[in-house]
């Protein structure tokens, strides 16, 4: 068989010496302490965080979806979970023509000025929005003035979305296969191995990061796609938590491509560990669980989730060339590896398992949602990867020991194992299109929202929690043009004509937030009930609103 020509060794460790293992154990446990101290203080400083919501949904509008009213409203009100910012609104009349808009954010509410003069029948309103997690937040609502007729919702961009999965996909690959190779050769391998595989997955991951954020701002303004090339879309994108985590992802990437070319062994050694930890950090400052409460808990979950992540999957490339070159220092770094692969894929499951539960917050979730329905195809997945890491500890290693030339079954376990890790990634990236069960739990028992526009002025109210029983009014006061509105007392008074409830009146206190509150209003039956606010201006004027809810 003719011999096999070998090509010059290039590693993260490029010298013109060998680079040899690290001789002396008080340097690296002066090093080690000085980046768990690193860690600690980032780790620290992450759990301290400010705390953000979680993802945004409409819990509420007026007029209700779905609704037909008699006249035209002049305003729409959407009423979401938290706060959020309006990037794209728009309204399509009922004759198909679209109609300019002016919107307005008031707290966790958006209004929606319409035109004058909009045609009877369907009207669509679309909006975009973007929660505090980041992420771009979508929907129509439907209501008609007098009849319902054809028109439909504007249908999402499919093509957008499967752009947004695929750079997200090479974003993970980025993360997991280059910097964790990269940290890999320094820390377990000492040499070098799968260069070509490792170098192309941080240019992929960069190209993948770099385009995430310009389709972030392509879906936030709603644009075709060609408005990847107006400064528009990259600037609402920067304006996302999404961004500082990309900036930490693209400053890993970097990092870890400095470190392969680093001319010292202790130079790639350092560089590395701060690679890892800006893969760490790039997912537990944005995303769905970084939002989500106790934020020490699933932030920190976040981070050592991603860089455990990162080092086994980048593990497997250089583990795969040296069993298919069948090197001598094989069996040596698959015995470290395995040491230390044990630990880390405790830490992983833990972090997962903690996440699992912050975000599904019941087991129907899992088959009710289609967040749940992935994170069970993953854990398929998961199971089957533990699988082949567990043949690969405790079979084909101990035969390499015993045979060094049979490395083809590793050779194989190691292949699945990566295709196996691409599907979870894979899987992992549909989570940016779907909103955790705990989301869409908030939507489920939400306070009663009440509004009341006219001309002299438009009241927001939230009774919670909407039901028979002991009852809390928030009366939010604005001017006709949602500017806010100066009273000097306000009283609530609710009855129930149809049941006999004669009249009774609450007076309303003026709380911190600027809301005027009225608590424990016992409403005892069921039905419709009419609500008027008065609210005095002055001694001399005093304007009232009035309209009716349904006590469920």
């Amino acid at each position: 068989m003719a011999a096999r020509r070998r090509r010059p060794a290039s590693s993260c460790c490029r010298s013109r010496k060998p680079v040899r293992p690290v001789a002396s154990l008080v340097v690296k446990s002066l090093v080690v302490k000085r980046l768990a101290a690193l860690l600690s203080a980032l780790v620290l400083a992450l759990c301290l965080a400010t705390a953000a919501q979680a993802h945004a949904v409409l819990i509420g509008a007026e007029p209700a979806d779905g609704s037909v009213v008699a006249e035209a409203p002049k305003m729409v009100v959407l009423r979401f979970n938290e706060a959020v910012a309006p990037t794209a609104v728009s309204l399509l009349d009922a004759a198909g023509k679209p109609r300019d808009v002016a919107i307005r954010a008031v707290d966790q509410s958006l209004m929606v000025m319409l035109p004058a003069g909009l045609p009877q029948g369907t009207q669509v309103v679309s909006y975009r929005v973007v929660s505090q997690d980041g992420h771009p937040v979508a929907g129509s609502l439907l209501f008609s003035i007098g009849v319902v007729t054809g028109s439909a919702a504007p249908s999402g961009d499919g093509v957008l979305h499967a752009l947004i999965w695929l750079a997200r996909l090479g974003l993970y690959l980025g993360l997991f296969a280059g910097v964790g190779g990269v940290f890999f050769a320094a820390w377990i391998g000492q040499g070098p191995a799968g260069e070509r595989l490792i170098i192309w997955s941080l240019k992929i991951g960069l190209v993948g990061a770099i385009a995430s954020l310009g389709l972030q701002g392509v879906d936030l303004l709603n644009l075709p796609l060609a408005g990847l090339l107006t400064w528009a879309a990259w600037a609402s994108a920067a304006g996302t938590s999404l961004f500082p985590a990309l900036l930490l992802a693209i400053a890993a990437m970097l990092i870890a491509a400095f470190a392969w070319r680093s001319p010292s062994f202790g130079a790639a050694f350092t560089r590395t560990a701060i690679a890892m930890i800006c893969v760490g950090l790039s997912f537990a400052v944005s995303g769905h669980a970084a939002t989500a409460s106790p934020q020490w808990l699933t932030r920190t979950a976040l981070f050592i989730h991603g860089v455990g992540l990162a080092f086994w999957m980048g593990a497997l490339a250089p583990l795969a060339v040296l069993a298919w070159q069948r090197k001598e220092p094989l069996l040596r770094v698959l015995r470290r590896f395995s040491m230390i692969a044990v630990p880390v894929v405790g830490l992983i499951a833990l972090s997962g398992l903690a996440l699992a539960v912050v975000q599904l917050e019941s087991f129907g979730a899992l088959i009710d949602t289609e967040y749940g329905n992935i994170l069970v195809a993953k854990l398929v997945l998961v199971a089957l990867l533990l699988g082949f890491a567990a043949l690969n500890r405790w079979v084909f290693t101990p035969a390499i020991a015993r045979e060094f030339h049979r490395t083809r079954p590793l050779q194989r376990s190691i292949a699945l194992e990566f295709v196996l890790m691409i599907a979870i990634l894979g899987l992992v990236a549909l989570w940016r299109f779907t909103p955790p069960p705990r989301v869409l739990a908030m939507s489920e028992d939400v306070p009663l929202a009440v509004h009341i526009h006219t001309d002299a002025a438009m009241f927001q109210v939230l009774i919670a929690p909407g039901k028979v029983g002991q009852n809390d009014f928030v009366l939010q006061l604005m001017n006709g043009d949602a500017s806010p509105f100066a009273a000097k007392e306000a009283t609530l008074t609710l009855s129930l004509p149809e049941r006999g409830v004669e009249p009774m009146e609450r007076a309303a206190a003026l709380g911190p937030d600027g809301y005027w509150h009225v608590r424990k209003v016992p409403l005892t039956v069921p039905g419709r009930w009419h609500m008027q606010i008065d609210a005095l201006v002055t001694d001399f004027k005093k304007v009232t609103l009035e309209d009716d809810f349904e006590v469920r």
